[in-house]
């Protein structure tokens, strides 16, 4: 399995994603089952919040390359993330690259660790952010997604935090997740999920508005000679042919 989904504590279930083989990279497989998981914790009134954590040291190294999901797959993920009618809250204690940022940015809280990394890889194999940034854009630094979007440098959980892309960066990432979950389980149900659309309509107007045409470029991308060849070349571990 590429995730696990426990029974909820005190309202709280964790979705693990669970193929460290694999860096917990954004397979087909993968995107289908957090949507399918998602889908049912949705409906289960039982659930007042959502935990998203992963096994390994990688909570998610983007697309699968060897089996990417289809972008309008993606970008139905991401949007019912953003959607769900219970907060998301995400535990990171390890590296995140690329896609894997764009569940970071649907999620309404995560939480970083001394282990985690972050970069905006995608510019160095020869395709960009374009789906993932519907959930980023709105919530990130400016200047701080020019600079990693453009570079693809890595970057650590305070700058991470810094730039909006995290809630906190802490030694302890554990006993910060459970004093957020703790804040979550005091409210109310029917006004967490409306302060949520509250908090999510300036994230979706960018769906509404963006989704077509960044699934359309994300596809045209991927499909390149320049992707294909930057794409070999990462699988390969040799450097890129435009590398100066």
């Amino acid at each position: 399995m590429s995730l696990s989904v426990s029974s909820p504590v005190r309202g709280v279930p964790t979705i693990t994603l669970d193929l460290p083989e694999r860096r917990n990279a954004l397979s087909a497989d993968l995107v289908g089952a957090l949507a399918e998981a998602l889908g049912v914790l949705a409906d289960d009134p039982g659930v007042r919040a959502v935990l998203l954590t992963h096994t390994g040291t990688t909570f998610c190294a983007g697309a699968d390359l060897k089996d990417p999901p289809d972008p309008g797959a993606f970008v139905a993920l991401l949007r019912q993330l953003v959607e769900l009618p219970k907060p998301v809250i995400a535990r990171v204690d390890g590296h995140v690259r690329a896609g894997g940022l764009g569940l970071l940015g649907a999620c309404d809280m995560a939480v970083a660790g001394p282990a985690s990394s972050f970069a905006f890889t995608e510019v160095r194999i020869g395709v960009a952010p374009a789906v993932i940034s519907m959930p980023l854009l709105p919530r990130v630094d400016p200047s701080a997604a020019s600079r990693y979007y453009l570079t693809g440098e890595r970057f650590d959980g305070a700058e991470a935090a810094r730039i909006g892309l995290v809630t906190a960066y802490t030694a302890e990432p554990d006993s910060t997740v459970q004093a957020l979950l703790d804040g979550v389980r005091e409210a109310a149900p029917v006004a967490l999920a409306e302060t949520k659309k509250l908090l999510t309509a300036r994230v979706l107007d960018a769906f509404d508005d963006h989704s077509d045409a960044v699934i359309a470029l994300s596809a045209r991308l991927f499909g390149s000679a320049e992707a294909r060849e930057g794409m070999a070349a990462f699988l390969e571990r040799r450097e890129r042919p435009w590398a100066l």
